[in-house]
């Protein structure tokens, strides 16, 4: 779903132009984009130490 139709309840402006502070909470839980609340920076970071441990766990057992 996407902001740039909805009309909001308080100031009767588009969500997607933000003019009051609803608009803008609801314009950014809406395009809060992540994976269970985390952004997509943090979310590629841990997949990377996950990826780096599991070399080094490869490489102990491997040697």
């Amino acid at each position: 779903m996407s902001c740039q139709h909805l009309v909001c309840a308080q100031c009767a402006h588009p969500v997607i132009e933000g003019r009051c502070p609803l608009c803008r909470a609801n314009r950014e839980r809406m395009h809060n984009h992540g994976f269970a609340g985390l952004s997509p920076a943090l979310v590629v970071g841990l997949l990377l130490v996950l990826l780096l441990l599991s070399l080094v766990a490869e490489h102990l057992v491997g040697a």
